[in-house]
């Protein structure tokens, strides 16, 4: 996935905006130029943040991928050292 158009902080900006009384979110959206989906999405995923939290929201996911991606490849090579060993007895 590439990087977002808006940053953390522009997020939670935008969507403090869209909770104001009398704004609609798709006002919002075509402010920003993103899609009404977008907002909800963000909605669901940095609701009741502050910046600092989903700063930290983001580098833990970026840590978890990172620690994900490091399994696979520990499993792959014991898989392909137990071929190996299969192979050779």
């Amino acid at each position: 996935m590439g990087k977002g158009k808006y940053s953390v902080d522009q997020v939670i900006r935008i969507l403090a905006e869209a909770e104001l009384p009398g704004v609609t979110a798709a006002s919002v959206a075509r402010k920003y130029g993103v899609c009404e989906q977008t907002i909800t999405r963000w909605r669901k995923k940095y609701r009741g943040m502050n910046s600092s939290d989903a700063k930290r929201l983001q580098v833990l996911e970026e840590e978890n991928r990172r620690l994900k991606k490091i399994l696979a490849e520990k499993e792959l090579e014991i898989q392909m050292l137990s071929e190996v060993i299969k192979k050779n007895f």
